[in-house]
C-alpha cells in the first residue's frame, strides 16, 4: 500500500522542484476538462430548457380547442343509468371537425365507450387544423423543461469530461512509460555504489 499523507489544496499548481512540465500540463488538462463540463452542462442545459419552455408557450397560444363530432359508433358500451362508460377508459374512434379556414378533417380522437354518431367531443388542433394533444400548463411546462434541460446539460458535461478523461489517462501512460525509460537509463548507474 502506498504511503500517502495530508491532503493538500493546490498542490497541482504549486511549486516544487522535483515536478516535471508533464506534471504540469496534466494539471492544467484537469482544469480546463473541469471547467468545460460545468460550463457545457450549465449552458447546454439552460438553452435546452429555454427552448422547451418557449416552445410550449407557443403551443399554449397556437393551440386550440375545437368541437368535432363523432362520424362513427364508438366501440364499447355505455351504461345508461349513470350516463358514464362501463370502463373508466377512452376508445379511439374517428371524428370530423372544421379548421379554422373552414376546411373539413378527420382522425381519430379519445371518446366515452358507446358514444353515438354526432356525440360532441372536444378535440384541440394546431393552426393548419391537425389533431394534436391538449397542451401543457405553465407548471407542467417547467417541469418537462427542468427535465429535458437537465439531461441534456448532463449530456453536454460528459462530452468534456470523457475527454479530459482520456487526455488524462494518455498523459499518465506517457508519464509511466518516461518513468520506465529513465529507470532503465540510470538505474544500472546505481548499481554497487552503496557505501558500508
Amino acid at each position: 500500500m502506498a504511503f500517502r499523507g495530508p491532503k493538500v489544496w493546490l498542490w497541482r499548481w504549486r511549486r516544487n522542484p522535483l515536478k516535471r512540465r508533464a506534471d504540469a500540463v496534466e494539471s492544467w488538462v484537469l482544469l480546463a476538462a473541469w471547467v468545460l463540463t460545468v460550463l457545457c452542462g450549465v449552458l447546454a442545459g439552460l438553452a435546452t430548457a429555454r427552448t422547451v419552455e418557449q416552445g410550449m408557450a407557443r403551443e399554449r397560444v397556437e393551440w386550440r380547442p375545437v368541437v368535432a363530432l363523432l362520424s362513427e359508433q364508438a366501440p364499447g358500451t355505455a351504461d345508461p343509468r349513470s350516463g358514464t362508460s362501463s370502463t373508466s377508459e377512452y376508445v379511439w374512434a374517428q371524428v370530423r371537425w372544421s379548421a379554422r379556414d373552414g376546411s373539413p378533417h378527420t382522425g381519430q380522437a379519445r371518446v366515452r365507450p358507446g358514444s353515438g354518431v354526432g356525440t360532441p367531443v372536444t378535440v384541440w388542433t394546431d393552426p393548419q387544423g391537425r389533431l394534436v394533444t391538449r397542451p401543457a400548463t405553465p407548471s407542467e411546462a417547467r417541469t418537462r423543461a427542468t427535465l429535458v434541460g437537465g439531461l441534456a446539460g448532463l449530456c453536454a458535461a460528459s462530452v468534456p469530461f470523457v475527454a479530459g478523461r482520456a487526455l488524462r489517462s494518455r498523459l499518465e501512460c506517457n508519464r509511466i512509460d518516461n518513468w520506465g525509460y529513465e529507470w532503465a537509463r540510470f538505474g544500472p548507474l546505481w548499481g554497487g555504489r552503496t557505501t558500508g
